[in-house]
């Protein structure tokens, strides 16, 4: 009861105390715990139990609490240790080494014929480089070449590939799919979205392949620290009050007692042992909470308190599934239901038998995820049988298994899996094949007959989401996935916006919706309902792992700057930098509006500070050549162009103002090539036409 006392007042936002002084306290409640718990606890104390199995006490919850690395959890776990690096957590990421990649060097040339983009990955002594380049005939007119530098993946299913350039990640336009022994354009890439080395790689994907990277708030994709792989404390908590009490010689005898310095999976709830798999091995259209990160989630936490995950319901749909939706396959399957309704009777849920001390595994009558999997040991390295003796476990008469299926040619030596839980190619992974968790019979071709029919969102981890949540889960839908207007549709029917109030709590997502929508004349009647003083001011101002607020005062921004309205679009893109100041597209759009009001050094100093931070940032070397040229450094103007072309050889924007560089300098021949060459890409371009028109009288 003081220890509950005592964690209740640390976590009380009114209580304040210096990080030496809450450090103290920690080793205060510390000492208590281990008073408490080196008490022997009278056999069959259900209400004693009841108390300590409360998630509420487990000490690595306090932000005080702090990682250690896998290095630290190895000098007393070395045995583990040693399997668990040789599983898929274990080898997720790391830096790209040739130890690292699984990848096939004798072939590693690519075609993205859309873009007519060659790719090579080779070694160059022990560095890994991408080689993207373009052919006409047989002469290589374009090429350029990045440095790989971390490797992303097991190499069970694949190795994706990130290149950091002062801690902003992207992913590389090449990966390996280990199945196939293939290099190819990566997931996402393909049918002509080739984002090339810009695909930004922020905090929800890191969160999950990696352990806890230092992430730089204000940012989308700007880490100072990234840790070699997933370790020990995604599943355990943070460890240091852990280790501080094996140092200080303490010991909790674990075979009777939970240690509470430490989350142990196996001794949590069904829910909450779920829920530590479910918040990464249960990916689709997630939702974060008010005020809730990627980070803010532990192991022994309650996930829908920090997340709501949606996936689409498909009609005639059902063999489909996207390859990190094992948690949400598995409880649709037969087995599982059965399992939980077993673990809800009376039986399941009665206070231990005399002679046997605490209940510590409570998932033993029920399936989980560690029913078939050992999180510390490699599926590769597990013997068959033990997903046999999993299903045996169940499926008995009399004693005697129901392995021995009646179907030609099964025996007790077969993998039930590979009937029961066929490996399948994902909808969102080229290349790959991997189990589907859906548990059930074979499905049959009249099974899979019918039209796909999208149904709706529906939300797996959480029984009630509020109407904000569905909202913002349906534009998610929208942007990430679908694109179909019928989502945004589904958002504004959840989305109340009749009076002040609702404005205001729903204006950003408001903004979202009809942005969108490109509907900028809501937003702007939206902007002079609540006052551009109220909303820069008051409302949105808030810095935080989602940069929300700077979202929406950038989307007010491109709704005026749209309108004609450059001032005020000027003032909304001026308080999204201000609020994350490293959104460098923000941070653009901001000194774009600026050159287009004439404010030129203004706008130089925006462009300068983006290239200080990104030196391959495209679009900011473009518009800082613009801004050259307009203050008549014609020199300076090409040098930043050329830059630019060597990263970049169809970006229409630059071409254009190469065109009109070229033209400056009454060179119209060329100023005509480069806009044929924009034509070629983008026949539909206006722009290009209209300057070809004024070209072509110059020239004839």
């Amino acid at each position: 009861m003081h220890l509950q006392i005592v964690m209740l007042i640390l976590r009380h936002p009114n209580f304040k105390l210096s990080n030496s002084l809450k450090y103290l306290l920690v080793v205060l409640v510390v000492t208590i715990a281990l008073i408490v718990f080196s008490c022997e606890i009278p056999e069959g104390n259900t209400k004693t139990q009841a108390v300590k199995k409360d998630t509420l006490l487990y000490l690595n919850h306090s932000d005080s609490a702090k990682y250690v690395g896998i290095n630290t959890c190895k000098l007393c776990h070395q045995d583990i240790y040693n399997t668990f690096i040789k599983t898929g957590m274990g080898k997720s990421f790391d830096v790209a080494t040739k130890t690292k990649s699984s990848g096939d060097y004798h072939n590693s040339i690519i075609h993205d014929k859309i873009g007519n983009f060659y790719y090579k990955a080779f070694w160059l002594n022990d560095s890994l480089q991408f080689l993207e380049y373009r052919l006409k005939g047989k002469d290589t007119i374009y090429k350029r070449q990045e440095t790989v530098d971390f490797i992303v993946g097991s190499g069970q299913h694949t190795n994706s590939h990130i290149q950091s350039v002062n801690g902003y990640l992207n992913q590389m336009p090449m990966t390996f799919y280990t199945q196939k022994q293939k290099w190819d354009l990566p997931p996402g890439f393909e049918d002509g979205r080739n984002t090339r080395f810009m695909r930004k790689i922020g905090l929800e994907c890191m969160s999950c392949h990696n352990n806890y990277p230092e992430f730089v708030i204000g940012s989308e994709n700007k880490f100072t620290a990234v840790p070699e792989g997933i370790n020990c404390e995604r599943c355990h908590g943070p460890g240091s009050i852990h280790v501080a009490q094996r140092q200080n010689g303490s010991r909790i005898d674990t075979s009777k007692y939970i240690d509470y310095s430490i989350v142990n999976p196996a001794k949590l709830s069904i829910d909450a042992q779920f829920d530590i798999c479910q918040r990464c091995h249960l990916q689709g259209n997630t939702v974060l909470k008010e005020g809730k990160s990627f980070y803010d989630f532990k192991p022994g936490m309650k996930l829908s308190d920090y997340m709501t995950v949606f996936l689409p319901k498909y009609k005639n749909a059902d063999d489909e599934f996207i390859m990190a939706s094992h948690a949400d396959r598995l409880k649709q399957s037969q087995c599982f239901i059965k399992s939980m309704e077993k673990a809800a009777s009376p039986a399941f849920q009665a206070p231990p038998s005399k002679g046997e001390s605490q209940k510590l595994k409570p998932y033993k009558d029920a399936m989980t995820c560690v029913t078939c999997h050992n999180p510390h040991v490699s599926v590769r390295e597990t013997n068959p049988n033990v997903f046999n003796d999993a299903c045996n476990s169940c499926h008995t008469t009399n004693g005697k298994s129901k392995l021995n299926c009646s179907k030609k040619g099964i025996t007790n030596t077969s993998n039930c899996v590979s009937c029961h839980m066929p490996k399948s190619g994902s909808i969102d992974i080229p290349h790959v094949t991997v189990h589907d968790h859906y548990i059930r019979k074979p499905m049959t071709k009249k099974d899979k007959d019918g039209i796909k029919e999208f149904i709706g969102l529906y939300a797996i981890n959480e029984k009630k989401p509020s109407a904000y949540t569905k909202a913002k889960a349906y534009i998610n839908q929208y942007e990430k996935f679908e694109g179909k207007l019928y989502c945004l549709d589904s958002a504004a029917f959840y989305l109340k916006d009749k009076t002040d109030d609702d404005l205001k709590n729903n204006i950003d997502l408001l903004i979202q919706l009809y942005f969108n929508k490109n509907d900028f004349d809501k937003i702007a009647r939206y902007t002079d309902k609540l006052t551009d003083v109220f909303l820069i001011q008051t409302k949105l101002i808030k810095k935080s792992y989602s940069n929300d607020d700077a979202w929406t005062c950038y989307r007010i921004g491109e709704a005026f700057s749209n309108l004609g309205e450059i001032s005020r679009a000027i003032n909304y893109y001026r308080q999204a930098v201000n609020i994350a100041p490293y959104v460098l597209d923000f941070k653009n759009k901001y000194g774009a509006a600026l050159a287009s009001n004439n404010l030129l050094p203004n706008a130089e100093k925006e462009f300068s500070e983006i290239l200080k931070e990104n030196p391959k940032h495209v679009s900011a070397l473009t518009n800082l050549g613009f801004v050259k040229l307009r203050q008549g450094n014609v020199k300076e103007a090409e040098l930043l162009y050329f830059k630019a072309l060597a990263l970049d050889p169809d970006y229409e924007s630059l071409l254009l103002n190469i065109a009109g560089l070229y033209a400056y300098k009454k060179d119209f021949k060329q100023a005509e090539t480069y806009l044929n060459r924009i034509l070629k890409q983008h026949p539909n371009n206006t722009q290009a036409k209209q300057a070809l028109q004024q070209i072509k009288q110059y020239i004839h």
